[in-house]
């Protein structure tokens, strides 16, 4: 290819609607332009990196003998309300778009395709014998993000890889899961991308276990947190570790202590000279569920813990049998339009009273009531009296009159314990998310009654696995990782070209006669090469080859008549003065061509 018909266009000045540093080099670099907020055109130099990508992703899917399909994009909602899914995608914050076709029917465009593919299974799939199964495709998605941003990092349209096995049981569903792990590995590496694999949440995806494959990088979204030895990595969201021994509270005659204002617990603390971890912390929380009600919610942690609100939705949807649609901390708002009478914020206690919240019909009657593992143990503690400027202090948990569910919804963080390892403390890193593995187990196989028949002949659900890599995510991902001052640094293996040849002086005979026989010479060797046959400065060629990124450099320039060419290492900064056949001869095993 040569630039002079790859309409190449790139900008010098940081585009204002770019906030991080790969939307910048991407929108600088020509490789994207922005439609609207979350919409995006592939121009040429990306859509070369997405087939690379694409090819490495299908070959080594293949090795895994795994079948490519295309599903469709719009998709009836009947199948969504079947699964319990299309009110939370749909309604609220929900990221489906929907419409209704010149019948009225309800349509969405497919965020994600485990409703479709499992519906279309039990239409094909009937006995063990035709089992496992694993099914892929590779398409363009839609997510009505409430804030697209950070170019194709979150946006409403991108392209996907998404995949779904199919197995008689469990053991059989864990295998492929194992196996599918080891592919996105092999893909990964072979994309040139530093990254781990951490335990995750599975989010609206839901399922028994998932993992993430995260590129570490500063500007990820993902907090991850990770083992000095590095052989624990979870997702924040996800993490589990063993906090440090708090300062004890002395045993004594409970009793109630005026606190004139002191709402927050350094406030408290500040006043009375206690210590966060003496106190038992409360928190009002609202969940609102899909059968649209809400639930009141008393949540009881340690002082100098915060609450994970990941966890504990996945806690109260565990106990209703209900998907939680929201969770937020309860309001005055809410005092005011009357769903829960006035609660004495920053003096609340585990035992606050079911008879604050009114008659609402949306509103269920009882709190339920969480406390973390971190203050179950307590046998001293400080708490809300529930009532304004008052605490209680030497209490203890056979003195609060009401039973809650004890469980862990706490915030993991830096310098807690492993808990694999109690000798190894977690450290933390940030993360861009580019693939995830689910174990959905036989979820979607009951709601949609997708059935097999079993060796005994009897009818059984499917156990389903899910796995996704975002395409479009992952060359992003690739440019935050992989670039410097001066543009992208592409990895080779997915490089819109492996080389740009740079002619310095195009109205030089010589420099154009021995840039094209490089050219085509790296052709005949199958080099995915690039001839910058501009009539441009040199340095203006130079500028744009750093900025998009080619990882090898050949510039033909003054040494042309003496047969030399400077070969220079995008990512390394080195420069080689080289004969042709030299240069031929390094690219070709560097290409291994």
């Amino acid at each position: 290819m040569r630039v002079s018909r790859l309409m190449l266009n790139t900008l010098r000045d940081v585009p204002a609607e770019a906030d991080i540093i790969s939307h910048q080099l991407l929108v600088r670099g020509g490789f994207i332009k922005r439609l609207t907020g979350g919409i995006y055109a592939y121009m040429p130099l990306l859509w070369k990196v997405l087939k690379k990508i694409t090819l490495i992703v299908e070959e080594e899917l293949s090795t895994k003998g795994c079948l490519q399909t295309l599903l469709p994009q719009l998709q009836p909602s009947d199948i969504w309300e079947k699964s319990g899914r299309w009110k939370s995608y749909t309604e609220g914050e929900g990221i489906m778009f929907s419409l209704k076709d010149r019948q009225g029917k309800e349509l969405g465009l497919g965020p994600t395709h485990e409703e479709v593919i499992t519906h279309i299974i039990s239409q094909t799939i009937h006995s063990y014998k035709q089992l496992p199964i694993n099914i892929f495709q590779i398409q363009t998605k839609f997510r009505d993000e409430i804030r697209p941003r950070f170019g194709l990092m979150r946006s409403r349209e991108f392209i996907m890889k998404d995949a779904y096995s199919f197995h008689a049981n469990e053991n059989d569903l864990q295998s492929t899961y194992s196996e599918m792990r080891n592919a996105y590995q092999n893909i990964f590496s072979k994309c040139g991308l530093d990254f781990v694999c951490v335990e995750a949440d599975s989010g609206a995806i839901g399922g028994a276990a998932s993992q993430e494959f995260m590129v570490t990088a500063e500007s990820g979204e993902d907090l991850i947190l990770i083992s000095s030895d590095g052989k624990y990595g979870a997702n924040q969201e996800k993490a589990v570790s063993i906090i440090e021994e708090g300062e004890l509270l002395e045993i004594d005659e409970p009793s109630i202590i005026k606190t004139p204002n002191q709402k927050t617990i350094d406030e408290l603390c500040n006043h009375n000279n206690f210590h966060p971890s003496q106190i038992v912390k409360v928190i009002a929380y609202l969940a609102t569920c899909d059968n649209n009600k809400k639930y009141p919610i008393l949540v009881s942690i340690r002082g100098d813990q915060e609450v994970n609100d990941i966890k504990l939705s996945n806690e109260i949807s565990f106990k209703l049998k209900q998907n939680v649609l929201e969770i937020r901390t309860i309001s005055y708002e809410d005092i005011e339009n009357q769903g829960i009478n006035n609660i004495p914020f920053g003096f609340i206690g585990p035992d606050l009273s079911d008879d604050l919240i009114t008659k609402s019909k949306e509103w269920e009657k009882k709190f339920i009531r969480i406390a973390d593992n971190s203050v179950k143990d307590l046998k001293s503690f400080i708490c809300g009296s529930n009532n304004k400027d008052e605490h209680k202090i030497f209490y203890n948990w056979s003195l609060i009159n009401t039973e809650h569910l004890t469980c862990d919804i706490r915030k993991a963080q830096l310098g807690d314990r492993c808990i694999h390892d109690k000798t190894q403390k977690l450290k933390e890193c940030r993360g861009i998310e580019i693939g995830h593995i689910f174990q959905l187990g036989t979820k979607y196989s009951k709601s949609l009654n997708a059935t097999f028949t079993n060796e005994k002949g009897i009818e059984e659900n499917f156990w389903m696995g899910c796995y996704g890599i975002g395409i479009s995510r992952l060359a992003q991902a690739a440019v935050e990782q992989n670039h410097d001052d001066l543009g992208i640094i592409w990895p080779v293996s997915i490089a819109p070209f492996e080389v740009i040849i740079v002619i310095a002086n195009i109205k030089n005979v010589e420099q154009t006669c021995l840039a094209e026989e490089i050219y085509q010479k790296l052709l005949e060797n199958r080099v995915d090469a690039l001839l910058d046959d501009r009539d441009e400065r040199a340095g203006i060629k130079f500028k744009d080859a750093d900025l998009i990124g080619i990882p090898w450099r050949i510039v033909v320039g003054r040494e042309a008549s003496s047969g030399l060419v400077e070969l220079h290492n995008r990512k390394a900064k080195v420069t080689e003065s080289l004969n042709v056949g030299s240069v031929l001869k390094k690219l070709s095993e560097e290409f291994n061509t």
